[in-house]
């Protein structure tokens, strides 16, 4: 079979959405631990957060310069070379001991996992365009949980043996990932393109000013993904604060129910293939912002208040699950020659919001404690919506025309 015309079974689709859990977990495990590897590896603690920031980076860096890369080269060897590249760097989590080194396996752990966004246009290639959607709805799924579980799995593994654990663990499943993979992927290899690498990242910037798709719905989701990140890094402050005193225990069973909001993103891409984008857009945003509203109905402290945050985690998380998948199937509709670029930048201006919401939530929680933290919160998928009426509008005018 010629490489370009594989189709993806039902079982490869399965085997890729776990695929990208698996990797998208490896951006998180370090989160919850930041504190034992500073004091195992004799860091400051000023410095101890550049563990989890180094990661970030590299998955940055690696969404801009290798991600790309799948409009050029073959990508199974592409996905399979970021795989062995993740498996090293983990075993360099695990044994280093020294500060710099760490450092380094950090960066490249980022780079190597970055390869989960090859795979997502990797797939839609093989699949017919009326059930686009639903596939990159069952790849956004494996990736939302693998975002949630990771830090209540890194924590219980370190509970029952030790954070080196975790990473070990990590490492022999990058292993066992990378021999299925190998033995499962069909070959495809880009359209023959007269473009060198450079060019490739030249292009970059023209896509992404030229691709009003691709920007519109880059903006949105990085709305989202930042009310995301703003709703994790201080709801843990929260619940571990003199209103809540949970342990880290509680705190990891809590993020673990926010997991069922992940079940969306199969739906919404149901939705999607039948050219439902324009409603569900509205309804995750509005859904995003509702969230962190009903968080104040009661005041922290009672169990009630409890629920109502793990509904507003749910609720958030089915959200960002389902705009991430309108989003990802409005751009690869686009052409598929350019469909890796555009999931690199698409992925990279979505990684801008949550570093940003990430920021804003601890300035937040620190400056008006929860009810200024849920404002702000909510103020970002409101900002998404009325951009998105823009393009309502818009659409609204020219059918009147």
């Amino acid at each position: 079979m010629n490489s370009n015309q594989a189709v993806a079974s039902r079982g490869l689709v399965l085997i890729l959405g776990a695929a990208i859990g698996v990797l998208a977990a490896n951006l998180y495990y370090a989160q919850p631990l930041v504190a034992l590897i500073a004091k195992s590896l004799n860091m400051r603690p000023e410095t101890a957060g550049l563990v989890v920031t180094l990661i970030q980076a590299g998955y940055g860096l690696g969404v801009l310069f290798i991600v790309p890369m799948g409009d050029l080269i073959e990508n199974r060897k592409l996905i399979l070379s970021t795989i062995a590249l993740s498996f090293f760097a983990m075993l360099g989590l695990t044994f280093t001991t020294q500060i710099t080194p760490y450092f380094i396996a950090a960066v490249l752990l980022g780079l190597g996992t970055s390869g989960l966004q090859v795979i997502v246009p990797y797939v839609s290639h093989m699949v017919p365009e009326s059930m686009r959607g639903q596939v990159v709805g069952r790849m956004m799924s494996g990736l939302m949980l693998g975002i949630m579980l990771s830090r209540p799995m890194a924590s219980f593994v370190t509970d029952l043996i030790s954070w080196h654990a975790v990473f070990f663990i990590s490492a022999c499943m990058m292993a066992t990932l990378w021999l299925v993979l190998s033995k499962t992927l069909p070959k495809r290899q880009p359209a023959a393109q007269n473009i060198t690498y450079l060019s490739l990242l030249g292009s970059l910037v023209a896509l992404f000013a030229r691709v009003a798709v691709l920007r519109r719905r880059a903006i949105y989701q990085a709305c989202m993904f930042g009310a995301f990140c703003l709703f994790w890094t201080a709801s843990p402050l929260l619940l571990a604060g003199p209103a809540f005193h949970m342990s880290q225990t509680q705190i990891a069973l809590f993020a673990l129910v926010g997991v069922g909001g992940a079940i969306s993103a199969p739906f919404a891409g149901v939705a999607a293939d039948r050219g439902w984008n324009r409603i569900g857009t509205a309804v995750s945003m509005l859904g995003g912002a509702a969230a962190f509203l009903i968080t104040l109905i009661l005041p922290p402290g009672s169990w009630s208040a409890v629920l109502l945050l793990v509904t507003a985690a749910i609720l958030l998380d089915a959200g960002v699950s389902a705009n991430l998948v309108f989003g990802q199937r409005a751009i690869f509709s686009l052409r598929g020659k350019y469909r890796s670029r555009l999931n690199g930048l698409y992925i990279a201006t979505i990684f801008v919001g949550g570093g940003f919401g990430s920021y804003i939530g601890v300035w937040a929680y620190e400056h008006g404690g929860w009810p200024l933290t849920a404002c702000v919160g909510c103020a970002m998928p409101l900002t998404a919506f009325v951009y998105f009426l823009t393009e309502w509008l818009t659409g609204f005018q020219k059918k009147r025309r």
